[in-house]
């Protein structure tokens, strides 16, 4: 008895000495892992991109794989250079094309070939008593006060804008950098994903019935989130740009495109471009115009939500709308442009990891 409680004297300090170097190499883990974070958090956004970017065309790469096989590398940078030639190069294009359109409008309204003291006129003629007295008692009656109203919002923007300008080499050899680490980590997460993925599951602590259940989530809600999104985007902006286009309004270029950018909020996306047009041309004058836009965005644009959205995004995600709506604004206040893909895809893991949770419950009960 005597020797039995010399041996467990003996053992407790290994196994204090062996908690120690435990905790004290589980803190170095987690101080490396920040660090890495903080080290990576000016490419995060690249980052991100690249691993979505991986997840929605890793269909395409498994067939050309399986049509290629032995050749990761090649098949990996075809990959890429479809991505390049399907998303990235049209994208860029575009986005020449807008603010080509965004600077043909600005030098219209510079130029005073908009009469805005009819369309001011023709407004306030057309607002109801009540809406035309709380204008009186704000003094925007007055065309000429409203617009010094409005040029003092406006010199500020300007001024910021100004001090800015010099920046912009910086920021387009930022974006160009951030572009080359994008496409750099999506030919590695192409080629190498499924060992980088299997690396993750063995060391991640989780249950791997679990691990791979919010993993195939994660999955499912950006492919969603980004095709779905994507093609109601199209098609919304396409007609919204083509209505805008027939109507004679300028810029409708630039219209589609803001409407297929605000078509990724599910409800009153479009509607926040398409409505106050309509509502401007009716005020104006312009009634067969402004009706003819309202009915197209009441039935054909607002149609393409309701019908294609659910079809496309909610049958494979199932989160309500409203919360599409909730998280897709929330994300996009907390994390930027990125929040679009961020937003839903935090809440569709919320309500996977409750769903788990109420299992391991109900599995504990039985």
């Amino acid at each position: 008895m005597p020797g039995a409680r010399t041996l467990k004297d003996q053992a407790l300090p290994q196994i204090e000495a062996r908690t120690l170097q435990d905790r004290a190499f589980l803190l170095l883990l987690v101080l490396l892992s920040v660090a890495l974070v903080l080290v990576a958090l000016p490419f995060s956004g690249a980052l991100l991109w690249a691993v979505i970017i991986t997840i929605v065309f890793d269909p395409l790469h498994k067939r050309l794989l399986r049509a290629m096989p032995g050749h990761r590398n090649r098949v990996a940078l075809l990959t890429l250079l479809i991505v390049l030639a399907v998303a990235i190069i049209p994208a860029i294009v575009l986005g020449v094309f807008l603010f080509q359109e965004a600077s043909g409008f600005y030098a219209h309204v510079r130029a005073g070939n908009v009469d805005f003291d009819r369309y001011f006129a023709a407004v306030q003629h057309r607002i109801p008593s009540w809406a035309s007295q709380y204008l009186t008692a704000s003094g925007l009656t007055d065309f000429d006060a409203t617009l010094s109203k409005l040029g003092e919002a406006a010199s500020s923007s300007f001024e910021r804008v100004a001090t800015q300008a010099l920046g912009i080499g910086q920021s387009m050899f930022g974006f160009l950098l951030a572009l080359g680490v994008m496409l750099y980590t999506t030919y590695f997460l192409l080629r190498d994903g499924d060992a980088i993925a299997a690396r993750i599951a063995a060391a991640a602590p989780l249950h791997p019935q679990h691990y791979r259940t919010l993993t195939d989530c994660v999955t499912t809600m950006i492919r969603a989130t980004i095709k779905g999104s994507l093609v109601v985007a199209i098609i919304q902006g396409s007609i919204g740009g083509v209505v805008f286009w027939a109507l004679d309004i300028r810029a409708a270029l630039l219209w589609a495109v803001a409407m297929a950018v605000l078509a990724f909020l599910p409800v009153v996306g479009t509607g926040l471009i398409w409505v106050p047009v309509a509502i401007w041309l009716l005020a104006t004058g312009a009634i067969w115009q402004g009706l003819v836009l309202a009915l197209v965005g009441i039935f054909i644009i607002g149609l393409v939500d309701n019908v294609v959205r659910p079809v496309l995004v909610g049958r494979d995600t199932s989160l309500p709308d409203w919360m599409v709506l909730l998280t897709t604004l929330g994300g996009l206040a907390v994390f930027g442009a990125n929040g679009v893909v961020i937003g839903p895809v935090i809440a569709a893991l919320f309500l996977t990891a409750w769903g788990l949770f109420r299992q391991s419950k109900v599995t504990a009960s039985d």
